[in-house]
C-alpha cells in the first residue's frame, strides 16, 4: 500500500470514527510500524491529531474562542480513556473515595488518576500532566 493511500485510509478511518484516542497499534494491520507511525507524525503535523504522550494522539478540533486546533477532550478523559486501551483499570483514588463518601469537602484534583497498577506513560497537553496514583 502506498504511503498517500495508507494516510488518507487512516484518516478517513479515524475522522469516521466515534473514539477520540488513537495508537499506532490500532492500525497495525494495515501496515508495518514504520509507516504507520510515519503517518501519525504527518497527521499530527498537519494538525488533525495532537499528540498527548508516547503512542497516545487524540482528534483534534477548532477552539471557537482562539481559532487554534486543540484537543477534542479534556486531559483527564483521555487519560481514562487510553488507560483502558492500554488494559489498566482506572479506579478512583483515595482522595475521590473520601469526596464520595462524604468525609471531606475538599475536592479532588482532576489531574491525578487511580489506577491499579504501576504506569510509567506520561500523558500531558501544554504543560498540564496526569500523575498517577496506585489504588488497591
Amino acid at each position: 500500500m502506498s504511503r498517500e493511500s495508507l494516510k488518507k485510509n487512516i484518516k478517513n478511518t479515524i475522522a469516521s470514527s466515534q473514539e477520540i484516542v488513537f495508537m499506532p497499534r490500532d492500525f497495525f494491520y494495515l501496515s508495518d510500524r514504520d509507516q504507520v507511525g510515519r503517518v501519525f507524525r504527518q497527521l499530527t503535523e498537519e494538525a488533525f491529531l495532537y499528540k498527548v504522550g508516547y503512542g497516545v494522539y487524540v482528534k483534534t478540533k477548532i477552539s471557537k474562542y482562539t481559532g487554534k486546533t486543540i484537543p477534542s477532550a479534556d486531559l483527564r478523559e483521555i487519560a481514562e480513556i487510553a488507560m483502558r486501551k492500554l488494559g489498566v483499570d482506572v479506579i478512583p483514588t483515595i482522595s475521590e473515595q473520601k469526596y464520595i463518601n462524604r468525609e471531606t469537602t475538599q475536592v479532588p484534583n482532576r489531574f491525578v488518576l487511580g489506577v491499579n497498577k504501576r504506569v510509567s506513560r506520561r500523558l500531558q497537553i501544554g504543560k498540564a500532566s496526569i500523575k498517577y496514583e496506585k489504588v488497591r
